[in-house]
């Protein structure tokens, strides 16, 4: 499952993580991360249980093979043995001489209620008790495992007439050898397994949350206003109804988003017309203005200020409204930077804005609808006219982190009381005026003006946001905008 590829919407500095490269990073981070721990950690539990299993295994087949051909050797050699104490002689001596000549080197013989051993390592003493009571006493065959000077050895004892017996040491160094070769291989597969398992979980598990990422960064495109966005259909039965169901939550979404943007611009259009009806009524009263009493003036005057106020939301909701549609074509235009800032400061509510440009800004250059940054500049001096005092300074630079020209900054800042941490994101959403929309004045904005500042700004590829002032005081916007340096070219 795929996410349609569309062209990147701008985000302003206070989203940097809320793009496709975040959702992937903290999809990497935890679902991923998980999958790959889950799998590393299944493959090394198989991986020791099978290593486990097979060096059990292997090591039992090993000693019980070991086990059985000592046995062999034990009763032939006793027959050996048995042969040679027939004389009269109550020596074992020449039964051990016998044993020598055929190699035999780790022998013990009871008779005659003595201990003969064909060597000085291998001594009664190393004998275990439990197996010479079974042996000589019960006249049972049997073997058993014991330490000789820390070396494992297989000891097989065998009755023989008369109550005599022969043992017989059966050293497991070539076990033991084996098994540590055993050993040495099992710890290198193990170790090779675990190393492939760990790239097939990491294959696996990024196949596994790509489409979660996709359908993450498809919701993500149809927040930020990309409602045409889906996720490509798919054959897997379980992908595809997420596919098809979110497809589905999309297409209704996006049909009445587009309902109630049909509905905004439509009530916008018809109310243009009662509108500038009102206007020219309100421009033949206030012809008139002087045969009027106070009282009457009075109340034309609240009557135009609410009619210009009227028009001016009117008017933003148009322009929303061919945002929402998509049907905002810009004209561009290349423009001097401080030239076109000082030009909006001019005819904006404010024309006596201070404007402050640094020198490495003077000479820039960018390219935009003349009209709608205009309007961006205006609404900002505006804001600051209604919420920041009635003061504001305008500021054009370049981002400080910047050592080459690639973006301009202009900044309007203004005294007021600031805003809050909290709303600095939310300021830029419709209809939104702060903490102080519950304390609405009459001459407060209806909370689309920075709302259409924003969208102006992303449709110039740049971005927009608050932060706190300068020196601490009230609160500045900031615009950063694509541009390039003209250099000495006047």
């Amino acid at each position: 499952m795929t996410l349609i590829a569309e062209a990147p919407t701008p985000r302003t500095p206070a989203d940097h993580s809320a793009g496709p490269t975040g959702v992937r990073r903290r999809l990497r981070g935890g679902l991923r991360r998980r999958i790959l721990l889950i799998f590393t950690l299944g493959s090394a539990v198989l991986a020791v249980l099978l290593a486990g299993a097979t060096y059990a295994l292997t090591r039992s087949n090993v000693v019980q093979q070991t086990e059985t051909a000592g046995i062999e050797a034990t009763r032939r050699n006793a027959q050996t043995v048995q042969n040679n104490l027939r004389g009269p002689a109550p020596s074992a001596q020449p039964a051990i001489d016998a044993l020598e000549s055929l190699g035999v080197q780790r022998a013990l013989i009871w008779s005659n209620d003595q201990w003969w051993a064909s060597s000085n390592r291998y001594q009664a003493a190393a004998l275990p008790q439990a197996l010479v009571d079974r042996v000589i006493d019960d006249v049972i065959p049997a073997r058993m495992i014991t330490n000789v000077e820390g070396d494992p050895h297989v000891v097989v004892g065998w009755p023989l007439a008369e109550g005599a017996a022969y043992f017989e040491f059966f050293t497991l160094d070539d076990v033991s050898t084996t098994l540590q070769s055993v050993q040495l291989s099992l710890y290198l597969a193990g170790g090779i397994t675990i190393a492939l398992a760990v790239i097939a979980g990491v294959v696996l598990s990024r196949r596994a949350v790509r489409p979660v990422a996709d359908a993450a960064m498809a919701a993500k495109a149809i927040a930020g206003g990309r409602l045409e966005t889906r996720l490509a259909t798919t054959a897997d039965p379980d992908l595809g109804a997420l596919a098809d169901s979110f497809n589905e939550m999309a297409r209704a979404l996006q049909e009445r988003i587009e309902r109630d943007a049909r509905f905004a611009s439509d009530v916008s259009h018809e109310l243009r017309s009662p509108l500038m009806t009102l206007a020219a009524s309100i421009e033949v009263i206030e012809g008139r203005r002087d045969e009027m009493p106070d009282r009457a003036r009075a109340a034309v005057d609240l009557l135009s200020s609410d009619v210009a106020r009227f028009r001016t939301l009117v008017e933003d909701l148009l322009e929303i409204s061919r945002f929402d549609a998509g049907a905002v074509h810009p004209n561009l235009d290349e423009l001097l930077t401080a030239e076109f800032v000082t030009q909006a400061v001019a005819v904006s509510s404010l024309p006596d804005t201070p404007v402050v440009v640094e020198d490495r800004a003077d000479n820039t250059l960018i390219t935009g609808d003349r009209r709608r940054l205009a309007r961006v500049i205006a609404n900002l001096i505006d804001n600051a006219r209604i919420h920041g005092g009635g003061s504001a300074t305008v500021r054009v630079g370049i981002p400080a982190m910047d050592a080459e020209i690639s973006r301009v900054r202009i900044e309007v800042s203004d005294s007021g009381p600031g805003v809050p941490e909290e709303e600095r994101r939310l300021i830029f959403e419709r209809f939104a005026r702060g903490g102080g929309s519950g304390r609405r004045r009459d001459n407060d904005g209806a909370g689309l003006g920075l709302a259409l500042v924003a969208e102006h700004v992303r449709l110039h590829s740049g971005s927009v946001w608050v932060e706190m002032g300068p020196e601490g005081l009230g609160s500045a916007f900031v615009i950063e905008l694509p541009a390039e340096d003209l250099g000495d070219e006047s």
